[in-house]
């Protein structure tokens, strides 16, 4: 049996997800979409000259944006757009393991949906699968209507 769709769009796929083409950041860091399904999305990053730190590791901002990212569009996938926007209020992040080359995927999953607020829980693993960050991400839900 399989798991209900939290998605507002219930035929979601890849292919449409992919329509949704990084900007800003996303596209600098060169994020990029791998999966999609019933309640997680999955998105990379590779590990570069735009994504490390002095040391030539894996910068944690970069981490952080790459979690941000893949939280906050997933809010956007949850809401009806038409009546509601979503908006990053809080993020954190624990630093597990260092890394200096290939991609990181993330991983996020909700551990809360509710009318106001959405918390995403988002794992970043390196190409071993070997976890490299942990981070929770909250979302506010607004009214269209309360930003105009």
């Amino acid at each position: 049996m399989s798991k209900p769709s939290i998605w507002f769009n219930k035929t979601i796929d890849i292919i449409q997800l992919k329509s949704i083409k990084p900007m800003g950041m996303s596209a600098l860091l060169g994020m990029e979409w791998v999966d999609i399904g019933p309640d997680f999305l999955k998105m990379k990053m590779p590990v570069s000259e735009n994504t490390i730190q002095p040391y030539g590791l894996l910068h944690g901002g970069a981490s952080c944006s790459l979690a941000e990212t893949i939280g906050s569009i997933g809010s956007y996938l949850v809401i009806d757009n038409t009546k509601y926007i979503c908006v990053g209020m809080e993020i954190n992040a624990n630093h597990i393991k260092g890394v200096r080359s290939g991609f990181v995927t993330a991983t996020a999953t909700p551990l809360h949906l509710g009318k106001s607020s959405h918390v995403w829980d988002i794992k970043l693993v390196n190409e071993s699968g070997l976890l490299v960050c942990v981070s929770r991400h909250t979302v506010a839900i607004v009214d269209f209507d309360k930003i105009k």
